[in-house]
């Protein structure tokens, strides 16, 4: 189990627009509107959905927030790790599942020492990152991507956020190929000005080696 949050230093690395939106945003109630989703009949694990469509055994939810995609995930009994930036949300993920491993780092510098089936960014993460460090978390992400695995990232299109041809243009420098991209987790065809969209990146079984991490304890 990590840390305790106070006994974790602040890992740094947020966003102006991120700082923004938690001054905007009550974590409590952010957390309840999945609840609340779910008792209108609404799915609210749609990414859940979607990365399960791959059978991983492993996941790291990058940017887990508040836990509920990693939470749902372990649920159905995949080995799942959350890591994010924000000790007021990890601390609700803890609080929730504190069995689960939860990790407080920036994703620009985040090394694990291990690899998993599939890293999932969901919830906009990489357009939260600072625009300066946005190449680098990528490849911090994408370090961690399996051999035969995939990195799997839902953001908006919206002006000063990465466009697809960033996300594919990092990807590819870190050895990943585009393998799928959507308008929605469900899988809903890309249009022709899509607002939002779901891009799949394979690392190929072979002919491009790991970036190489630390060796897990």
């Amino acid at each position: 189990m990590s840390p305790e949050p106070s006994s974790v230093p602040d890992p740094g690395g947020r966003s102006e627009e991120w700082a923004d939106w938690r001054r905007r945003v009550d974590v409590g109630d952010y957390d309840e509107r999945w609840t609340r989703m779910a008792a209108a009949g609404q799915n609210p694990h749609g990414e859940a959905d979607r990365v399960c469509r791959y059978q991983p055994r492993s996941v790291l939810d990058a940017g887990c927030g508040t836990g509920r995609v990693a939470i749902e995930l372990a649920r159905r009994g995949v080995d799942v790790v959350g890591t994010d930036l924000d000790p007021d949300l990890l601390d609700q993920a803890r609080a929730k599942a504190p069995e689960l491993r939860w990790h407080l780092a920036d994703l620009a510098g985040l090394d694990l020492g291990r690899t998993f089936d599939v890293v999932v960014m969901a919830g906009n993460v990489l357009g939260f990152v600072d625009p300066a460090r946005r190449c680098d978390a990528v490849a911090s992400a994408a370090a961690h991507v399996a051999p035969g695995g995939r990195l799997i990232s839902g953001c908006q299109l919206r002006p000063g956020w990465p466009t697809l041809a960033d996300h594919d243009l990092w990807c590819g420098a870190a050895g990943l190929e585009l393998d799928e991209r959507f308008a929605t987790w469900d899988g809903q065809p890309l249009g022709p000005e899509p607002d939002y969209a779901v891009s799949v990146h394979l690392r190929p079984a072979r002919g491009w080696p790991t970036p190489p991490v630390s060796q897990a304890p």
